[in-house]
């Protein structure tokens, strides 16, 4: 289906000029709309792969410290262990920031504060399989904050990714094609013009001649 022409749009050399000029700012637009998606998904993907990574890990990190809180069990007794826990308060404080890659504004989490559980449930008295268990668990919350901090960045670019998208398709297939037809129309209609004065002058000239 032919592209319709731009309304309101006047037949002449000025305006022609006009749309010539629009036509190529259009273009660069396009140009770099597209090299602007293409980065975003470059990046997209290799935060996917991180997300991957991340995932890798937790799952790792989260074994071996389930792993480690089992044999904690066997030694300390769940008594002991749930006495512990009971006694834990929230002691990780976040802030959340964000940072600009390429005009998108993505989450960067940070821990600002973390005190130490030996000020307040010292593990004087429990296994060592009772202190792996608090770092894997602790190395899982760290990966935690770090993937919810990229899944949010992902989440972000896909969503900027699909603006950029349905930018260029607009300039690539409605606004390009309706400049492009509105130019090849001024120019017909300037041709025609100028065959009619063309027609009409020789047809004056004629006249004169015969008188």
């Amino acid at each position: 289906m032919p592209a319709s022409i731009i309304t309101g749009v006047k037949a002449t050399r000025m305006e022609l000029l006009a749309l010539k000029k629009k036509k190529q700012l259009a273009q660069k637009g396009y140009e770099l709309l597209k090299e602007k998606r293409d980065a975003l998904i470059m990046e997209f993907f290799r935060l996917i792969e991180d997300v991957k990574d991340l995932r890798d890990k937790l799952q790792e990190d989260l074994a071996q410290a389930f792993l480690n809180l089992k044999y904690a069990k066997m030694i300390d007794g769940p008594l002991k262990l749930y006495s512990l826990a009971a006694s834990i308060k929230p002691t990780l404080n976040l802030e959340v920031e964000t940072h600009n890659v390429m005009g998108v504004k993505m989450p960067k989490l940070n821990i600002i504060s973390r005190e130490e559980d030996t000020a307040q449930h010292s593990l004087i008295g429990f296994s060592s399989k009772t202190d792996d268990a608090k770092r894997y668990f602790t190395k899982a919350l760290d990966t935690i904050i770090k993937l919810a901090e990229i899944e949010g960045s992902v989440k972000r670019l896909a969503e900027e990714i699909e603006k950029s998208k349905r930018r260029v398709n607009a300039l690539k297939f409605i606004v390009i094609p309706r400049i492009e037809a509105t130019i090849n129309y001024i120019e017909l209609h300037l041709e025609e013009a100028e065959r009619e004065d063309f027609t009409r002058l020789k047809f004056i000239k004629r006249k004169l001649s015969e008188r």
